[in-house]
């Protein structure tokens, strides 16, 4: 259940931004992440590997990242959002390890009607950022949104 107020396609504006709330990442996390989707990668289930020289320990998969993302920016729009039509430009930045910290700023891009007056298609650009401020990651999203009218 969100507690954000209802945005409908009508109050987005190119420009707009809005913040989301903090998710850590856990070793459990990860580990239930990797279990579930038959991830059997050293890189993320492996501290001690001795041949990876790049990251300070195991990091998480770029799905897990995208996920969290993914829930933490839909509560923002909930109440409005019909559907997630495409992704563009996904770009993972840096790596995410247990204990980090996650918050995700979404960005309007874009914002067009439909040949349907209910619905709209807004573009979002979610900045996901670790504890830190680092920008870890960044997706374009398509959506569709209800219009207010039609509520």
């Amino acid at each position: 259940m969100t507690t954000e107020p209802v945005r409908f396609w009508e109050d987005f504006a190119v420009g707009d931004r809005y913040p989301t709330s903090t998710r850590t990442i856990t070793e459990d996390d990860l580990d239930r992440f990797c279990e579930l989707v038959g991830y059997d990668v050293p890189l993320f289930l492996d501290d001690d590997q001795p041949e990876n020289k790049t990251f300070k320990g195991r990091i998480c998969p770029s799905h897990l990242i995208m996920s969290v993302a993914t829930a933490m920016t839909g509560r923002l729009f909930s109440e409005s959002l019909i559907g997630l039509l495409g992704l563009e430009n996904g770009k993972f930045l840096a790596p995410v390890y247990p204990g980090d910290s996650l918050s995700t700023e979404v960005e309007v891009l874009e914002k067009r009607p439909t040949s349907k007056p209910e619905r709209g298609i807004v573009v979002f650009r979610d900045h996901v950022l670790n504890q830190n401020g680092v920008e870890v990651f960044q997706v374009d999203k398509i959506t569709l949104i209800r219009c207010r009218e039609a509520s």
